[in-house]
């Protein structure tokens, strides 16, 4: 424990979790300290420790407008910077199903930047914190307790590649921001725990990531080019603009189906896509690095909200509870309002409540996106898991919200909150919106436009 002058939160893991946890706790500490294994201040290029920082980097609506609440000023600071912006659903061409999305300004803001870049503006206005400090190069060895082992005080820590001396950080409270890797499941099961319930979903995902300059404007004056994959297309990609005039391509494929490196192998599988945009603009891009692959193969949820016992003085944020299919671009805004959530529990001041924050964090930020999006996944034949009723009505209404935003910018601006998490996914069961969906579904339109042109050829005075 640290002395009674001072109180000390440490962070594990220098993650965008791990600073926005950095940020809410430098209101209620005395002191943060910031533990990883990389070196991370000064740092704006790929981190070895984080495979993901060479692929595209998305932060969903909510996720900015908490990024802006936290650090206030720091989306002008990137535009000002160079980085592009545009409307989340009226600057961005979406397709579904083959089919372009109408777009309407919904207020949000989207603000692409490379994920070094984007981690490197977040990591600047933490470290400029006067109660923060970033413990650089440290392995995390496991958890100091009391003897009881009823509360976490600490940590234990090593230099990369020193077996032999450890050191001990003393801590009112640590917060596990260490991605999915993390080792907190196995630390509690030795600390005589039980082992936390996980749930994971097979899907499959590759996808590859490579950088160009353009020599034309593709997007005539959008801000990015998205093709969603569907289930008769298991393929999608994001093209956007991003920092430094860089264009950054991201091409991904479900169950298996995964794009190549090799770039003659790279550009047949941007031509696969369901619409040709893509493939048109790259005869005009001049690659500047190699394409580079990742795998995700399953989804991964971490039930702590169901355990009946759970140390004090720790708490889990992030990729180490939640890894979202990242595709849907919800786990920087996640672990954003996630850490709203440890504020909750540190504005009284007294020592948060493990178990409470868990089931708050369960019901209030990860339950919503993780039902849609877990439903979005099993709309895929070859995706394990139960397909129940609800679960099937779930996916039948979604398709007939996806069609319906070819022709309704309304119902495109409602999607688009719901998947940005400003609305819960309920808003778009609303009955005004459920009326607006069914009546722009083809078969309707066609019927509604037969009605009226019948109507219009009944003579006035036989009607």
């Amino acid at each position: 424990m640290s002395n009674d002058a001072t109180t000390r939160a440490v962070v594990l893991g220098g993650s965008i979790a791990g600073l926005f946890a950095a940020r809410v706790l430098s209101d209620a500490y005395d002191e943060v300290l910031v533990v990883d294994r990389d070196v991370l201040v000064g740092v704006s290029e790929p981190r070895r420790s984080r495979p993901q920082g060479r692929h595209i980097n998305a932060m969903h609506c909510r996720g900015r407008m908490v990024l802006e609440e936290l650090f206030p000023g720091i989306t002008e600071k990137m535009i000002a910077d160079g980085c592009p912006s545009g409307d989340m659903a009226g600057d961005v061409r979406w397709y579904f199903n083959g089919r372009r999305a109408r777009p309407k300004d919904i207020g949000f803001l989207a603000v692409p930047a490379t994920a070094p870049v984007m981690e490197h503006y977040i990591r600047e206005r933490t470290q400029a914190l006067p109660n923060v400090r970033f413990v650089e190069r440290r392995d995390i060895v496991g958890l100091v307790t009391t003897a009881d082992r009823s509360r976490v005080t600490g940590v234990r820590v090593q230099e990369p590649g020193d077996n032999q001396n450890e050191e001990v950080i003393d801590a009112d409270l640590v917060v596990d921001a260490t991605g999915r890797g993390s080792r907190t499941p196995v630390w509690l099961e030795n600390l005589g725990y039980p082992r936390v319930r996980e749930e994971r979903t097979k899907i499959g995902l590759g996808y590859v990531t490579q950088h160009y300059r353009l020599n034309a404007d593709p997007w005539k004056g959008d801000l990015a080019i998205i093709p969603v994959a569907s289930p008769q297309v298991p393929r999608g990609a994001i093209f956007t603009k991003t920092d430094g005039g860089k264009v950054e391509l991201t091409v991904y494929g479900l169950l298996g189906d995964h794009p190549p490196t090799d770039q003659e192998g790279f550009y047949a599988f941007v031509k696969s896509l369901a619409v040709p945009d893509i493939h048109d603009a790259l005869r005009h891009a001049e690659p500047i690095d190699e394409p580079v692959a990742f795998r995700f193969p399953t989804t991964l949820r971490r039930r702590y909200e169901d355990m009946t016992r759970f140390p004090d003085g720790l708490l889990v944020t992030g990729d180490a509870v939640t890894c979202f299919n990242p595709v849907y671009a919800q786990g920087m805004s996640v672990a954003a309002v996630s850490a709203l959530v440890i504020r909750q529990h540190l504005h009284t001041g007294a020592a948060p409540q493990p178990l409470q924050y868990f089931r708050d964090l369960a019901q209030e930020v990860i339950d919503p996106p993780w039902e849609m999006t877990h439903t979005v996944d099993l709309g895929f034949p070859g995706v394990p898991g139960q397909r129940t009723p609800k679960v099937r009505v779930a996916q039948a209404y979604l398709r007939l919200v996806q069609a319906a935003t070819t022709v309704d910018g309304e119902v495109t601006g409602a999607y688009m909150r719901a998947a940005g998490m400003v609305d819960r996914p309920e808003a778009l069961m609303r009955p005004r919106m459920v009326l607006r969906v069914l009546r722009n579904q083809p078969l309707v339109r066609a019927l509604l436009s037969a009605r009226g042109r019948n109507r219009a050829v009944v003579p006035a005075g036989e009607r």
